[in-house]
C-alpha cells in the first residue's frame, strides 16, 4: 500500500541511524501485518503522521496504493485524504485525539456515522470485550489514560480499511488488557482482509507478525 525511496524526516536527519525504512527502499503491503521497532527518539510517531498525511517535512519519496490508483503523499488533495482516511487507512494514536469533553460512545459514532461501518450492537459487544462497555455515555476527560485507549481502539476499528496504522496503543494497560485489545484488532483486520503496522519500542505483544522491521 506504501513505498518509501530514500525517504528521511528533514527534523531528524542528523541523527538517524541504521535503518530498513529511512533512507532505503522499502514497501508496506495492504495485507501485511508489520512489528516495527522504533528505539526512542528515531521518529517512530513522525512515520506514522507522514503515513497518515500529517506531516510533509521529509525529503525522498512516498507514494500510496488507494483510491483505485497510484498517488505520491505530498500530491494528494485533501477530498482525496479524506476518502482515504475513511474507507482505506485507520490509525490509533499515540496521543489518542479523543474530544474529552464527549463520551466515549459520542467519540466512536463520530467516526462510523461516517461510513456506518458498525452497528451499535457491534460497539457495544467491542466494548463488552474489551471491558469498557460500562463507560460508553461517561465523558472522556473523566476516564482514565488506559480507558481512553481502549476507547480509541475501538473508535479506529469502526470504520472500512485496507491498512491500521498503531503508534505505541497500549502504553498505559496491563498484560491481561492488551492481549484482549490485540484478539479484537486482529479479528477485525481479519474481516477486512487488512494489514497493519504497530510501531513499539520492543514489546511484541500478542499479534502474529509477518514482518519485522527496524525504523
Amino acid at each position: 500500500m506504501f513505498s518509501f525511496n530514500n525517504l528521511v524526516p528533514i527534523p531528524l536527519s542528523d541523527q538517524l541511524g541504521a535503518s530498513d525504512i529511512w533512507g532505503n527502499s522499502f514497501a508496506f503491503d495492504a495485507s501485511t501485518r508489520y512489528f516495527v521497532e522504533a528505539p526512542s527518539g528515531k521518529g517512530k510517531t513522525t512515520f506514522q503522521h507522514i503515513l497518515y498525511g500529517l506531516r510533509k517535512d521529509y525529503t525522498g519519496e512516498i507514494s500510496i496504493e488507494a483510491l483505485g490508483g497510484k498517488y505520491q503523499l505530498k500530491e494528494l488533495t485533501l477530498d482525496q485524504w479524506s476518502d482515504i482516511r475513511q474507507r482505506e487507512l485507520s490509525v490509533i494514536f499515540q496521543d489518542l485525539r479523543l474530544f474529552l469533553e464527549l463520551t466515549a460512545l459520542e467519540n466512536i459514532q463520530l467516526k462510523n456515522e461516517l461510513t456506518k461501518h458498525q452497528t451499535k450492537s457491534r460497539i457495544v459487544e467491542m466494548a463488552t470485550q474489551l471491558g469498557v462497555e460500562s463507560l460508553l455515555e461517561k465523558k472522556c476527560g473523566q476516564m482514565s489514560y488506559g480507558q481512553r485507549q481502549r476507547i480509541a481502539i475501538i473508535r479506529a476499528l469502526c470504520q472500512p480499511f485496507r491498512f491500521l496504522i498503531m503508534d505505541e496503543p497500549f502504553s498505559h494497560l496491563d498484560k491481561n488488557n492488551i492481549e484482549k485489545c490485540c484478539v479484537l484488532i486482529s479479528e477485525e483486520c481479519k474481516k477486512q482482509g487488512a494489514g497493519f503496522a504497530i510501531a513499539s519500542l520492543e514489546e511484541r505483544y500478542f499479534f502474529e507478525y509477518d514482518k519485522e522491521v527496524k525504523i
